[in-house]
């Protein structure tokens, strides 16, 4: 099975404009992001709707200015361009996962081997259960049972990496939005609610994830910086 990885890279966002291109420690995010899933060893493509952004990765880079609702959805955008013909499945790391490990990114690869649709999870620390960017995730074993941002208390750590075989990422925008996606701005219900099933893995993750400004200065104050 060829893998490849898909960065989705959206210039825009209500609440942090420009957030691909946010310096941490003097590099954009979207670099960071890149070069930590380059290490893979896997062929990694950045899906992007601005050249500002393409000219900080370079070539591998896949220009789109349609609008999307979600990083799922660019990457069946990127997938239906044909561009990527020569792939079976696919990683989809999120732009705003500067601290992405080589290791999250196989998890997800080993779980396609049981699911169409896969992700990662690690413990929740008390201080992310009331932070309403952070989203838990209830599972039984292996498989994800849903997820959620109001949840306190309980739940694992959902971080922003997928797994796709490429019929799964095909099938994506024909599946209904339903209620609970548009509330939770979730784009893994949509899978949930059309039936069907997510494999989860457990990682090791000590990061940041970049959802606001104020993320940014966490990131830089993190003890292993």
């Amino acid at each position: 099975m060829k893998t490849a990885i898909l960065i989705p890279a959206r210039y825009g966002s209500t609440r942090f404009e420009g957030k691909p291109l946010c310096m941490l420690d003097g590099v954009p995010m979207i670099k960071r992001v890149y070069d930590a899933c380059t290490a893979s060893k896997i062929p990694t493509y950045v899906l992007t709707d601005d050249q500002r952004i393409y000219n900080v990765v370079g070539g591998n880079c896949i220009i789109d200015r349609e609008e999307y609702d979600n990083g799922t959805e660019r990457c069946a955008g990127a997938v239906a361009m044909h561009t990527l013909d020569d792939y079976d499945q696919f990683v989809n790391v999120q732009g705003d996962m500067p601290d992405v490990t080589v290791d999250m990114i196989h998890k997800c690869i080993v779980s396609l081997n049981q699911y169409e649709v896969s992700t990662v999870y690690t413990e929740m620390p008390e201080e992310e259960q009331n932070n309403p960017n952070s989203v838990k995730m209830v599972r039984a074993g292996n498989q994800a049972l849903w997820f959620g941002r109001g949840m306190t208390g309980y739940g694992d750590w959902h971080l922003g990496v997928y797994g796709y075989r490429r019929n799964a990422l095909e099938m994506y925008s024909t599946l209904r939005v339903e209620q609970e996606e548009q509330v939770e701005k979730l784009e893994q219900l949509r899978w949930l609610k059309a039936g069907w099933q997510i494999g989860c893995s457990s990682v090791y993750f000590n990061g940041v994830e970049i959802n606001s400004p104020e993320d940014v200065d966490i990131w830089h104050k993190q003890d292993s910086r």
